[in-house]
């Protein structure tokens, strides 16, 4: 009995690809043995690594974005457990983002499989020399050998999310028995998990395809995808958080799992040069697509996309976030107005100013000649969806005083397909991007203005992303001085990035959570003065806390108490 609970738990199989719904969940009775040699079940195994790989679309208690624990949104839903990151009531017994158990999960299964992948029978094909046959096993061996790549590729990204909230973690790459003792296990450092990320993703870009040539296989791992994990790390591993432990905890006792050594020059030029490795990668046509069509339906063949998890034609996503007023819509997430302050306004093709409330031009409209990614992000009062605006203004159809409408004055567009008929129960295709060439073109430029401030490609760099299809933002003045590049960097991705999970993470490894989590979260009260006509007052929506001992994830108690080799976080 004991076997087949565990064959059961590997074939168990939660995992799409491409634009058909694969989701399946497979039960065999065949013994562990039999399983380990089937070359399709090998290929199940594989699949099922990828369960771990989450989306961000319904994050939280299946409801909220990750965005409504940073300075982009609030969330409608009070008793959702987000707001325990905003008052500061998480701790190492509760925490809304508790990956530790499934990341691990990931591993397992991965080390499992890698540890009989080779087992394979394919001795009917290895033994028949008929030419045809032949190339039936020469195939199959390749297979398996590019199995073994994705899913090495897979245990590096499921330790990179640990580290990126933990710090340093034990590092396992066999299986641990059940019935090891494990109260002894340490905590690797900080330093060798992100070596031991960094050579798996050098391994597997060795390996893997730069595309994949059958529909079925879309959205499997690539050599794209490994150097856009590798650019993600480095890029962590050089910035502030990891490189200034005595900034925020001066005293802890191992800063080794907590922070790394060495040159910091050194750090970003590698952080570069994983960037531009990626960008230069030739033979997988990515490119730069227009902003809007990233988010829709058919996002799995967009030229732009590296990685990404497909959700599936579900509309769960477009009930919890379409306004309030219409049929079966929850409100859920409500975009902020310290988000919204960010997109520039238009003067002309060459120059574009910062939004400023004080300037009557901008308060009397405020949503006119803005970065045109603010009407492809996000809701504002008087947007046409569904054959009507949308009313946010108090006594409007989506607007105070009803129940779960909007805090902020402002709805989610992006990844919201807003054209869906909720009450037929219509659906689309949704893709949670993981990677994207935009992502390493703002990665190399910020890398590169670290290590060397005024090259060329900085500027050139981010005004791709500016230029792009469907936004033509002017470009960034000339003659910017680091750090005013550096501001025109993280602002840029707060832009490009926003609802996409960059912006929780970017602000830790800036070191910057006391300044922008620790703020109030702002709104606007819009008042109908006519017909077409409004006021518009900034309010604060909620009080926010950070701490900082927020900057790191605090290790589960639960683990502590099982393996007490462990050491918990600074501050905890």
């Amino acid at each position: 009995m004991k076997n087949k609970f565990i064959i059961l738990e590997i074939i168990s199989i939660f995992f799409l690809f491409g634009c058909k719904d694969l989701d399946q969940d497979i039960i065999t009775t065949m013994t562990f043995d039999q399983v380990t040699k089937s070359y399709d079940y090998t290929n199940l195994r594989c699949k099922g690594v990828y369960w771990g790989v989450k989306t961000g679309f319904l994050y939280i208690d299946n409801q909220a974005m990750l965005s409504s624990a940073t300075d982009e949104s609030d969330f409608s839903i009070e008793k959702n457990s987000i707001y325990k990151f905003n008052v500061g009531s998480w701790n190492a017994y509760d925490n809304p983002d508790n990956i530790w158990t499934s990341s691990y999960q990931g591993i397992r299964r991965a080390n499992m499989f890698l540890e009989s992948a080779d087992s394979v029978d394919l001795d009917l094909y290895k033994y028949d020399p008929t030419p045809s046959t032949q190339l039936v096993y020469q195939s199959r061996l390749a297979d398996i050998k590019t199995w073994k790549y994705e899913v090495r590729f897979l245990r590096a990204f499921y330790y990179f999310e640990l580290l990126k909230r933990y710090g340093g973690v034990p590092l396992f790459t066999s299986t641990v028995n059940v019935d090891k003792d494990i109260s002894n296990i340490k905590r690797n450092t900080l330093s060798e998990c992100i070596q031991f990320v960094s050579d798996e993703c050098d391994s597997a870009a060795s390996v893997l395809p730069l595309i994949y040539p059958l529909e079925a296989d879309l959205g499997r791992a690539t050599k794209g995808a490994t150097l856009a994990l590798k650019s993600r790390l480095l890029l962590y591993a050089a910035s502030d958080l990891f490189n200034s432990p005595g900034l925020w905890a001066p005293n802890y006792e191992i800063p080794t799992l907590i922070s790394v050594t060495g040159d910091r020059k050194t750090k970003w030029e590698a952080a570069a040069n994983a960037a531009k490795a990626l960008i230069d990668l030739n033979g997988t046509n990515y490119s730069l697509s227009s902003y809007s069509s990233l988010f829709g339906s058919t996002n799995f063949n967009n030229s732009e996309v590296i990685f990404r998890r497909t959700y599936g034609n579900v509309n769960d996503f477009e009930k919890i976030n379409t306004p309030i007023g219409y049929d079966l819509g929850q409100g859920g997430t409500n975009p902020s107005q310290n988000l919204v302050d960010e997109y520039e306004v238009i003067v002309n093709s060459s120059t574009s100013v910062p939004f400023d409330w004080n300037n009557p031009t901008h308060s009397a409209n405020p949503y006119a000649n803005r970065d045109p990614r603010l009407a492809m992000t996000i809701l504002t009062n008087g947007t046409v969806i569904k054959s009507r605006p949308i009313e946010t203004w108090y006594g409007g159809l989506d607007g105070k005083p009803i129940d779960r409408a909007t805090k902020t004055g402002y709805y989610l567009k992006k990844y919201n397909d807003t054209s869906l008929d909720l009450v037929q129960g219509k659906t689309s295709m949704h893709s949670w991007v993981v990677f994207r060439l935009a992502e390493m073109y703002l990665n190399y430029a910020e890398a590169l203005n670290e290590a060397d401030p005024g090259n060329a490609d900085i500027k050139k760099y981010i005004d791709l992303v500016r230029k792009r299809s469907g936004v033509n933002m002017p470009a960034l003045p000339t003659g910017l001085s680091q750090s005013q590049m550096r501001d025109a960097i993280r602002h840029e991705r707060r832009i490009e990035f926003a609802f996409e999970d960059h912006r929780f993470w970017d602000v830790r490894r800036w070191m910057l959570g006391e300044e922008y989590f620790n703020t109030p979260l702002k709104g606007v009260e819009i008042t109908k003065k006519s017909i077409g006509t409004f006021n518009y007052n900034v309010i604060e929506v909620e009080k926010r806390v950070f701490e900082p001992k927020m900057y790191l994830y605090p290790i589960p108690q639960s683990e502590l108490y099982v393996a007490k080799g462990l050491v918990q976080n600074p501050l905890w």
